[in-house]
């Protein structure tokens, strides 16, 4: 019973082995693989799993305020009558999208020098280490958009404009 139960693990693991090559592969030949890949944090994994959330498409949220929204790293007002400045975190969010940004912004603060100094000023600021994450995520939708928006690849210093 145990040998015929360890055959099949195996060949299940084998069948998953082959699905993460086909799921590679196709995400290697995506437009934007090598755009979101040279962001610090995002790898492999994460960017297909960014692109399945996504949807592959940036058009469709218009803005990286949309998308942040979508993926639950933005907060949103709890105010109501003369109640207003107090922000939450949203009730209706992707929860996968959001699982990408927040991991993605995990492990850039150990690959990124960037990442880990914005880290560390929001700790300094009072934030706890969830709302200094989710703020580093934010910030990273917004790094990630205009990436994806020019077509140009992560770059530790920004490109300098060409004087006039």
């Amino acid at each position: 019973m145990v040998h015929t139960l360890a055959k099949e693990v195996m060949a299940l693991n084998d069948q998953v082995a082959e699905l993460d090559k086909f799921i590679e592969a196709r995400f290697r030949d995506h437009q934007h693989f090598e755009v979101i890949t040279s962001m610090p944090g995002l790898g492999i994994i994460l960017g297909t799993e960014f692109l399945a959330a996504t949807g592959g498409g940036m058009a469709v949220f218009g803005n990286p305020d949309r998308l942040a929204g979508f993926g639950g790293v933005a907060p949103v007002p709890r105010g109501s009558g003369k109640i207003s400045g107090s922000l939450r975190r949203p009730q209706r969010y992707n929860r996968r999208l959001q699982r990408v940004l927040y991991t993605s912004a995990l492990f850039s603060i150990r690959r990124s020098e960037e990442s880990r100094r914005f880290y560390d000023r929001k700790r300094a600021e009072g934030k706890r280490h969830t709302q200094a994450v989710l703020a580093l995520a934010r910030r990273r939708v917004n790094v990630l958009w205009a990436l994806l928006r020019d077509g140009g690849c992560y770059e530790l210093t920004p490109p300098t404009a060409l004087a006039a």
